[in-house]
């Protein structure tokens, strides 16, 4: 398992992997346009093995992969078989497949669907932020990469929230995990003890 702690004069500079398009998933919905060839345009949905089925080129793997590689797919083929340069785009209608787990120091833990393109902050939002004894300096992206491996990349919240690293793009099957700040548990606790003598000193 790999761990990743971006910095603010590396992550910027080469966003690499983690700021790529999500990854398209199984039942997907997806508009497709080759420019000027209105024929070969039209909305599919990804079927249960991941595939699309286009005319003249036949069924493509769609699922596992980001819109830009499956573009650059489609647009290979036709070439092979019928047209010069073809300018292909999609745009992903419907994120069906698509989920991301928040758990660990955040107000409302759990599974969230993504209706479109989340960042890490978007995704802690959707479970309505980190707590009082969030350790914001280090929160966990757990990722399954294509292959079936496991990764893990650390971020540091306050940098993306002050601009300094990109606000990484959030995939399908994301795990995100908020820890603990050992320090303002200990301060939590403290203050929580405190209030108690106070409490309890003043019952008459």
């Amino acid at each position: 398992m790999a761990s990743v702690l971006p910095s603010a004069g590396t992550a910027l500079d080469d966003p690499g992997p983690l700021f790529d398009d999500y990854y398209i998933g199984p039942y997907d919905l997806l508009e497709i346009t080759v420019f000027q060839v209105e024929d070969l345009s039209r909305t599919v949905r990804v079927n249960a093995r991941g595939l699309i089925g286009l005319p003249l080129i036949g069924q493509v793997q769609a699922a596992g992969l980001s819109a830009r590689v499956v573009e650059e797919e489609i647009a290979r083929r036709l070439t092979e078989c019928c047209l010069q340069d073809p300018q292909v785009t999609i745009f992903i209608k419907e994120f069906v497949s698509q989920r991301v787990t928040v758990e660990g120091e955040v107000t409302k833990p759990g599974i969230f669907p993504l209706s479109g393109r989340t960042s890490l902050l978007q995704a802690i939002a959707l479970a309505a932020g980190v707590s009082e004894i969030a350790d914001v300096n280090q929160v966990s992206i757990f990722r399954t990469l294509t292959d079936g491996n496991k990764e893990q990349l650390v971020f540091d919240l306050e940098a993306v929230r002050s601009g300094k690293v990109d606000d990484p793009l959030i995939q399908g099957n994301d795990v995100v995990v908020v820890g603990s700040s050992t320090a303002r548990s200990m301060v939590k606790s403290v203050t929580g003890t405190l209030r108690g003598f106070i409490g309890f000193g003043t019952v008459r």
